[in-house]
């Protein structure tokens, strides 16, 4: 049974040791924005298709580890094939000289209303405007499907720092906030007690 506590909605609001609160903002697009998506001849994009559970997770923890994703980590193997399978949802891998340097997850449940389930990349391809490759790659994919009315991600004060900033510049506006109270996933063991040390770890 889930734990509750009191929110103070005008003030502060003490968390037992472990839980960690994130601030999630929610953007949205509606429609394809203006612009050539940029070149790169070093990189091209690979479908990834019934992606291997080991596999997968410890690309998951290259991409994600510094920011805290912990999502996919701590689901059972059955769960998270049935996600990794699931034929709404498509994967890719952005690779460069063949080598895997992120994640780009697209759920297609509700086709109408696409998310930018899961977009990120390893520490070392970040910087030189591979972001912005990767992003243009999910543009494309999305709004060339004529079913698509609505594009949206959500994203976290975990998150890099130029998150936020980012998909706005690619076309997203911010609609809504929540805020997800989560056990810290360091001290769960699903993750490295030293990632993320922009978060800190009490516990």
């Amino acid at each position: 049974m889930p734990q509750t506590l009191p929110l103070d909605l005008d003030g502060y609001t003490d968390l037992p040791k472990g839980k960690l609160v994130f601030a999630v903002t929610y953007l949205e697009m509606f429609s394809r924005p203006s612009g050539e998506a940029p070149l790169r001849e070093d990189l091209c994009l690979e479908p990834w298709l019934n992606p291997d559970l080991d596999e997968y997770r410890d690309l998951f923890r290259a991409v994600g580890q510094d920011w805290l994703w912990f999502g996919r980590l701590q689901k059972p193997d059955e769960e998270l094939r049935a996600i990794l399978h699931d034929p709404a949802r498509l994967h890719f891998r952005p690779l460069k000289d063949g080598k895997s340097v992120g994640v780009l997850e697209l759920d297609f449940t509700d086709p109408a209303q696409p998310e930018l389930a899961y977009f990120g990349l390893v520490p070392e391809a970040v910087g030189g405007g591979a972001g912005r490759w990767l992003i243009a790659q999910a543009l494309e994919i999305v709004w060339s499907r004529p079913e698509t009315r609505r594009f949206w991600v959500h994203t976290c004060n975990a998150d890099s720092p130029q998150a936020l900033g980012f998909y706005q510049r690619s076309g997203f506006a911010p609609y809504k906030m929540a805020i997800e109270v989560a056990d810290d996933p360091r001290l769960k063991g699903l993750l490295p007690r030293s990632c993320a040390p922009h978060v800190p770890l009490i516990g």
